[in-house]
């Protein structure tokens, strides 16, 4: 009867250790500012703007840190100033000699999109990072404190005074644009 007993605990012990891996294994995986994506996180207390940078790829893993980290600032770059120019031209042709029921069809599209973005950002940081073990896909989460970048507009004069005007004018009224939008979603 003892044996019997063991070997039900013995099972019953093994099953809730698959239970407890399987959950664990199941709570695993990216951080949610991998999925979330770069933009404007407004947290109660630190509104901050964020850019996430991934390189996938690349063996040398200082290298593959240090360009998921210029990425990063990159997409914290094209938050506030990005210049972009498109061109798309259309050619269609139908061609008929003689019999019109016989004809020659060409047609060509082309798009072209240039961006660009150009900015100095100062106090841009690394605060965390994550390996895709999977994918060998490289991480890198950067911050722009608002705050922060607030005490810089005052201090430099490279950025053109339009954009440092418009940020500090603006800055505050997008982060109360957002905490209205947040309650009106928490209320539904």
């Amino acid at each position: 009867m003892i044996s019997t007993k063991s070997q039900v605990a013995k099972l019953i012990g093994s099953a809730v250790a698959v239970v407890l891996l399987a959950g664990l294994t199941a709570c695993g995986g990216p951080p949610a500012w991998v999925k979330k994506g770069s933009g404007v996180y407004n947290e109660k207390d630190n509104k901050s703007f964020y850019g996430v940078g991934a390189v996938t790829g690349v063996r040398n893993e200082p290298l593959a840190w240090d360009a998921a980290e210029n990425r990063a600032r990159a997409e914290l770059t094209k938050s506030f100033q990005t210049y972009t120019a498109y061109l798309m031209r259309d050619y269609a042709a139908s061609t008929t000699a003689g019999d019109f029921n016989k004809s020659a069809e060409e047609q060509n599209i082309e798009r072209a999109i240039k961006t660009f973005a150009s900015a100095t950002l100062s106090g841009v940081r690394p605060i965390d990072r994550y390996k895709d073990e999977k994918t060998g896909t490289y991480y890198v989460l950067t911050k722009l404190s608002l705050k922060e970048m607030q005490d810089a507009l005052e201090q430099t004069k490279e950025l053109n005074a339009q954009v440092r005007d418009y940020v500090r004018r603006n800055s505050e009224k997008a982060f109360e644009r957002l905490e209205k939008e947040e309650d009106k979603q928490g209320k539904k």
